[in-house]
């Protein structure tokens, strides 16, 4: 009888953390989501803008990668659902071996986990860059593919066995309150991490180099100047030895920052279409979007790690594991990997509001809704997007407002008395 009330408690227990988690990250997204000045969006039809048939080879291509992304998530999931629940005898027998020395064995343990999870993945990921192979998105060799990726494992296994070691160890030293430090530590390193990727992570894989003086310079700093914002330096990026696609990002924070525009996109756009893309990247500068979204980090970390405390707890329970064991390192990975992706779709939402205020931004700092369109039928049609993606998949993973989305706020505007 007991038994059974336990359960149910800590049923009621993750129930209720899962359940304050969105609210909070709800609350956090209602708060930060900037106001949205200017006409509103019109309706459009994609077709009255997008090359037909570039249009059909988009939608097959992201109607693909949309499956292959999916597959990797259920993937990764029932991995780790399987080392938890079903704890295979290799599986129970390593992490006993690791056991004997927790926090050396809790690292070890958490960089195999995060490698073995990149091992499962590659097919699929080998699939997907074949795709952009296929239809021109990607130059890159599979060799070189692989290269890429294995520093990208490298670096993943190294986060996860330095997490997996201080999560031990927390919960060995704060029994009862390891996951509000936890929560501390995650926002210090997303911070740390954002300082840091522009000068040490991002040219592990590319080569950054200032953007030398003439026009395109000295668009970019006319434009800053005229907006009032201190931009830190322009980069153009090699983004062509790699993949075709056009893109630009604002990237660091404090002495860190700086505008990143891709080679690609200096060679394939001018006049108003660049000056969209750079007023819109100025527009993330000046509403210090970066910080905003450390600062959501700040806001849903602890309720996330609530809802990790229990649900974890729980699910090592079932194999007889407990917190500060390495043997329930499996389950908070599992717990962790959920709340992520929960949380993750209130985090897109803020992102959504966040580049339509940035569009609305270029809008008004130009005053040329008809570069903002030229801008983004040449994003859509040369990085292949789904212009209109299906309302489930913009709910759950879309970062950025929808093509016909981001021109009917530019016809919106030009259509304003």
């Amino acid at each position: 009888m007991s038994r059974r009330v336990s359960l149910r408690s800590r049923r009621a227990r993750i129930i209720a953390a899962a359940l304050g988690a969105v609210v909070v990250a709800e609350l956090a997204v209602w708060a930060l989501s900037p106001e949205q000045p200017g006409p509103a969006a019109v309706a459009v039809d994609a077709l009255d803008y997008l090359d037909a048939g570039r249009l059909q080879q988009a939608l097959e291509f992201r109607a693909e990668t949309r499956v292959l992304g999916l597959l990797g998530i259920a993937l990764e999931l029932a991995a780790l659902g399987l080392v938890t629940l079903g704890r295979p005898r290799f599986a129970r027998r390593l992490l006993r071996r690791f056991e004997a020395r927790p926090l050396l064995g809790a690292a070890a343990a958490g960089g195999l986990l995060s490698l073995s999870l990149a091992v499962l993945a590659l097919p699929l990921g080998i699939w997907a860059q074949q795709l952009a192979v296929d239809v021109g998105l990607s130059v890159q060799s599979l060799g070189g593919w692989l290269f890429d990726r294995a520093r990208s494992a490298g670096i993943a296994a190294l986060y996860a066995a330095v997490g997996a070691l201080l999560l031990i160890l927390l919960q060995r030293r704060l029994p009862r309150a390891w996951w509000l430090a936890a929560s501390g530590v995650v926002v210090s390193f997303a911070a740390i991490v954002t300082f840091l990727t522009p000068v040490v992570l991002a040219p592990i894989f590319n080569d950054f180099e200032r953007l030398p003086d003439g026009p395109e310079r000295s668009q970019v700093l006319s434009l800053a100047d005229r907006a009032g914002v201190e931009i830190g330096d322009v980069y153009r990026v090699d983004a062509s030895s790699r993949r075709t696609s056009l893109n630009a990002y604002v990237s660091g924070i404090g002495s860190t920052r700086r505008v990143v525009l891709y080679d690609n996109l200096l060679d394939a756009t001018e006049g108003p279409a660049l000056r969209s893309v750079v007023a819109h990247e100025l527009g993330h500068v000046k509403a210090n979007d970066i910080g905003r979204g450390l600062l959501f980090v700040a806001l849903i970390t602890p309720v996330g790690m609530l809802f990790v405390r229990e649900a974890g707890a729980a699910l090592a329970a079932r194999s007889g594991a407990g917190p500060g064991q390495v043997a329930a390192l499996p389950a908070y990975a599992l717990a962790l990997t959920i709340a992520t992706l929960v949380l993750g779709i209130a985090g897109n939402q803020l992102s959504r509001a966040v580049e339509e205020r940035a569009d609305r931004f270029a809008l008004e700092l130009t005053d040329d809704p008809a570069g903002l369109i030229d801008l983004q039928q040449q994003l859509a049609e040369r990085n292949l997007r789904d212009p209109e993606p299906p309302r489930w998949s913009r709910l759950l993973f879309a970062t950025h407002p929808s093509t016909v989305e981001r021109i009917g706020v530019a016809e919106g505007y030009r259509e304003a008395p």
